[in-house]
C-alpha cells in the first residue's frame, strides 16, 4: 500500500497544480473506500473461518460421543437399516396343481394367469454385537427385524405363495418377512490361537448367509473366514467350525475349515417314526485370500434330508445330498470387481417318499412315483461384476446366473423376493446401480446409499428351490393331464426394486 500511495504522489508532481489539488481528493476517497472494502472482506473471511471451525469442533464432540455411546473398548456396536420397495410381476403357466384337505387330496387344472404387486414395501433392521469376552476368545451376534409394510404376524404376500423357500422356518428366520420382532439371526463364540498356533475352534448360529460374491450388489464386506459362499448355502445354521490358517509366503491369507450344522433335531425316536436327526457337513479350503484375489474349494453334504421342515410329526427322511463349488473373485485396478461361482449337485435318495397323492404319486428326494427313484446331478453357474466410480460414489453392477434341470441348492435365506435366483432352475438376469451418499462417516462402518435394480427370471423347469418330486419341463405341463406340482408355476417374473440403506 505504501508503494502504491509513493508512486501516485510521483505521478502526482506531472499535473498541473489545479488538476491536481482536484484528483488528490477524489484519489483519497476511492483508496478509503477500498480499505474499507478490504476491511468487510477480511470480516467476512474471519467469519467463515469461524463458522468452518466450530463445524469441525461439533463433528469432533460427535465422533466422541459415538465412540462413547459404542461402550467400553471390549464391546463393539453397529447394525444397519433398509427401507426397500418391489414393483414384483410375472406370469404362471398352466398345470395341475394339489390341493384339498388333507393336502394333495385333491389335484385342479390350474390355468396360467398374469400375477403381480406393484408396491412391496419393507423394513428390516439388523443390529449387531461384537463382545471380547478373555484374551482369544470372542462373541459376536446379530439380531433381525424383518417386515412389510401393514402386515403382522404372517405375510402371506412374501410366504408360500408359489416357491417353498419361501417358507418361514429355523434357517430363514428373520430372512423372510415377518412382524416387529427382533429375532437372533447370528449368536457364536470364537476362540481363536489355540495353543498358540493358527487354528480356531467356533460355536453357534452361524454367521452363514449373505456370502461371497453376493455381498458385492449387498454393497457390504465379505463375510471372511466365517462365511460360505452364496451359491452352495444361504441359511442361518446352528453348528460349530475348526478352522487352520498356515503361514505360507505363496499362498497369502490362504486357510480351511471343517464345518458341521444341524437343519432339524428329530426328537425322541421311535415316538417320531423314526425320523433321523438332518445334518450339513462341510469342507472350505482357500488356498488364495488377498483383497484383490480370492478363490475358494467347497464340499458339502446335507445328511438325513427332511421332506418338510422344522415340523416332526408326518415327516420323514429322504435321502443325502452332496454339492462341490468353486469360486474366484478379483479386482482389475481399483474399479473393476469380477467373480464366477460353479457348483454341482448330486442326490443320493433313500425309498422313503410321502404320498400318494391324488394323482397317485409318491414323492421323494428328486423323484416321483412315474420316473422312479434315481440319482440326480445338477449344475449351476453364476458369474458378474461390479464397475466402482470414485469420484461419485457410484457402482454399477451386472449378474447371470442358471440352473439346469436337477440343480438343488440350499439358499432358502436368501434376500430376492420370488425366490433365490441362485436356486432357479433356469435363468436370471440382474441389472444394479449403486450410489453411496457423500457423507462422513461417524460410526465405524458408517455409510448410506441407494440401490436400484432389476430382475428378470426365466425359469425352465419346475421346484426351483425345492428337493421334493422330479423336475418338469414347464413349457410341456398342461391343465387336463400330467402330474401334479404343490404350487402354482411360474414361467416369467420381473422385479424392480429400490432400496435405501443406512449402515453404522
Amino acid at each position: 500500500m505504501k508503494k502504491f500511495l509513493a508512486v501516485l504522489l510521483s505521478l502526482s508532481f506531472l499535473l498541473p497544480l489545479p488538476a491536481f489539488a482536484a484528483d488528490q481528493g477524489d484519489l483519497l476517497q476511492k483508496i478509503e473506500a477500498l480499505s474499507k472494502e478490504l476491511d468487510r472482506l477480511k470480516q467476512q473471511m474471519q467469519e467463515i473461518q469461524q463458522k468452518e471451525t466450530a463445524k469441525e469442533e461439533r463433528i469432533t464432540v460427535v465422533e466422541k460421543k459415538a465412540e462413547q455411546a459404542a461402550g467400553p473398548s471390549w464391546l463393539e456396536i453397529g447394525g444397519d437399516f433398509r427401507a426397500r420397495v418391489d414393483s414384483l410381476s410375472g406370469k404362471t403357466h398352466d398345470a395341475q396343481i394339489f390341493g384339498g384337505t388333507p393336502f394333495g387330496s385333491t389335484v385342479t387344472g390350474t390355468a396360467g394367469r398374469d400375477v403381480k404387486n406393484d408396491s412391496l414395501f419393507t423394513n428390516r433392521f439388523g443390529l449387531n454385537l461384537n463382545a471380547k469376552a478373555t484374551e482369544d476368545i470372542n462373541v459376536k451376534a446379530r439380531l433381525l427385524m424383518y417386515k412389510v409394510w401393514g402386515m403382522g404376524n404372517t405375510n402371506p404376500v412374501t410366504t408360500n405363495a408359489f416357491f417353498g423357500d419361501r417358507t418361514v422356518f429355523d434357517g430363514t428366520t428373520g430372512h423372510i418377512p415377518q412382524d416387529n420382532t427382533l429375532r437372533v439371526d447370528q449368536a457364536y463364540a470364537t476362540w481363536s490361537n489355540i495353543g498358540g498356533a493358527p487354528v480356531w475352534f467356533s460355536i453357534g448360529r452361524r454367521p452363514s448367509t449373505g456370502g461371497i460374491p453376493q455381498n458385492l450388489r449387498m454393497n457390504t464386506e465379505k463375510t471372511g473366514t466365517a462365511g460360505v459362499p452364496s451359491l452352495l448355502v444361504d441359511y442361518a445354521f446352528d453348528g460349530l467350525t475348526l478352522g487352520y490358517a498356515p503361514d505360507i509366503d505363496a499362498l497369502p491369507g490362504a486357510y480351511a475349515k471343517f464345518c458341521y450344522g444341524k437343519g432339524l433335531d428329530s426328537g425322541f425316536r421311535p415316538q417320531n417314526n423314526n425320523l433321523k436327526d438332518t445334518s450339513m457337513f462341510g469342507l472350505d479350503v482357500v488356498p488364495y485370500d488377498t483383497d484383490n484375489f480370492h478363490v475358494e474349494l467347497n464340499w458339502n453334504r446335507g445328511s438325513n434330508i427332511f421332506f418338510s421342515p422344522d415340523t416332526i410329526a408326518n415327516n420323514t427322511n429322504l435321502g443325502e445330498i452332496d454339492w462341490y463349488g468353486t469360486t474366484v473373485t478379483g479386482k482389475i485396478s481399483d474399479s473393476l470387481n469380477l467373480f464366477v461361482s460353479a457348483a454341482i449337485s448330486k442326490t443320493h435318495p433313500n425309498p422313503n417318499s410321502m404320498g400318494p397323492f391324488a394323482d397317485g404319486n409318491s414323492f421323494g428326494l428328486m423323484w416321483d412315483s412315474v420316473e422312479g427313484k434315481k440319482s440326480r446331478t445338477g449344475n449351476a453357474i453364476y458369474l458378474g461384476g461390479r464397475y466402482d466410480i470414485k469420484s461419485t460414489g457410484t457402482k454399477i453392477g451386472l449378474e447371470y446366473n442358471h440352473g439346469s434341470k436337477n440343480w438343488i441348492t440350499f439358499v432358502p435365506a436368501n434376500d430376492d423376493m420370488w425366490t433365490g435366483k441362485l436356486g432357479t432352475r433356469g435363468d436370471v438376469y440382474e441389472v444394479y446401480l449403486i450410489q453411496e451418499l457423500n457423507k462422513k462417516p461417524i460410526a465405524k462402518r458408517g455409510k448410506a446409499f441407494f440401490r436400484l435394480g432389476y430382475q428378470y427370471y426365466d425359469f425352465k423347469y419346475s421346484g426351483s428351490n425345492n428337493w421334493v418330486g422330479a423336475p418338469q419341463k414347464i413349457s410341456d405341463l398342461r391343465t387336463g393331464s400330467g402330474r401334479g406340482e404343490f404350487k402354482e408355476v411360474v414361467d416369467k417374473a420381473n422385479d424392480i426394486y429400490l432400496t435405501f440403506d443406512v449402515l453404522f
